[in-house]
């Protein structure tokens, strides 16, 4: 009798390096990829689970329908019980009566949320990257300090990045281009991309499956810092 011995696929990554672009499009220098965040392997089954459960645990329970027991008024009996040839009625309130309570309605009591833990959520990551890199959608800025809170010196350098990457698509997709990963909390380059309406800022701690998700490109700034903040995320979860 054989047993059949099955092992984990290795990932064999493309690339090992990527360049770094400065401000001004121009390259500076080349990054080190770390296998555990762009040597993933795409897991689209653990992505969809994890983007649908943070938007779960997001959704805010508003609806609430009252029942006969929570409509104002109702406590008087409409009229007699006999003699009136009419149906017998107890409650104006009653579901059958307009103005009544609501039956089977949507209740605030409803639970939305879904758990999720942060293993899978540092691998669903991972996961991402991984595709967006290989796909050429994901770029690494030396540092944007330089960028001050003025829209158009943000717009200046995303126009030299999509010379110098070659994806024009960066300025000129209207809707969800690109998501802008700072390597710490910087409120002037965070002000100069505000007002471009297909863009987003977010610090890199901060970085999830659903804003990736949302946006086309993703331009990580300093990504020597920016990688060992994400790599905690694994450390964490002691994987």
């Amino acid at each position: 009798m054989t047993t059949k011995t099955t092992t984990k696929k290795e990932v064999v990554m493309k690339v090992t390096e990527a360049p770094i672009y400065s401000v001004a499009g121009k390259e500076v220098g080349t990054f080190t990829l770390p296998k555990r965040l762009f040597g993933a392997q795409l897991n689209k089954d653990l992505i969809h689970q994890v983007a649908t459960s943070m938007e779960l645990n997001a959704r805010a329970t508003i609806a609430n329908s009252k029942h006969r027991g929570e409509v104002r008024g109702g406590g008087k009996k409409p009229w007699k019980q006999k003699g009136t040839g009419r149906a017998r009625h107890g409650s104006s309130r009653s579901p059958i009566w307009v103005g009544g309570g609501t039956t089977h309605g949507p209740r605030k009591e409803v639970v939305y949320t879904n758990k999720i833990n942060r293993k899978m959520k540092a691998a669903a990551l991972a996961s991402l990257l991984t595709a967006k890199f290989n796909a050429g959608e994901v770029f690494f800025v030396d540092s944007l300090e330089k960028v001050s809170g003025k829209t158009k010196e943000a717009s200046v350098f995303l126009s030299a990045l999509a010379k110098a990457t070659g994806q024009a698509m960066i300025v000129k997709k209207t809707k969800n281009a690109v998501l802008v990963a700072l390597s710490k909390k910087q409120t002037l380059p965070e002000r100069g991309f505000r007002n471009i309406a297909n863009v987003a800022t977010e610090d890199v701690r901060n970085l999830n499956v659903v804003d990736m998700l949302n946006k086309k490109f993703v331009i990580i700034e300093n990504p020597v810092d920016s990688s060992a903040v994400l790599l905690k995320k694994f450390n964490s979860t002691n994987a």
